[in-house]
């Protein structure tokens, strides 16, 4: 039996250019996609979503092909169907039907 696996991270940015700068700073990982609002973050063992507050809750991504059959799913603008839900303690997870 497989793993669900977790696909990115994303955290709260309020200023993305800002973050992604700082980040290049530190660390060693690919830009995929940047624009004002988010941008992602492309490391070896995980991606990292810069998030702005008004675009998405900080959130985990898991990776779930059956949100396709989820009446209530959106779509990104990547092309990504998702769906977001709370845990008990209200932690938000992002069910996504492939990798971002």
């Amino acid at each position: 039996m497989s793993r669900t696996r977790i696909d990115h991270i994303a955290i709260l940015s309020k200023n993305i250019s800002k973050s992604v700068d700082w980040y290049t700073n530190k660390s060693k990982y690919t830009v995929s996609y940047q624009d004002e609002s988010w941008a992602m973050l492309l490391f070896d063992n995980i991606s990292v979503a810069l998030v702005t507050p008004e675009q998405h809750p900080p959130h985990f991504a898991v990776i779930d092909e059956s949100i396709l059959n989820i009446p209530e799913n959106k779509v990104h603008r990547d092309g990504i169907t998702y769906s977001y839900e709370d845990d008990p303690d209200l932690n938000t997870i992002e069910l996504i039907d492939r990798e971002s």
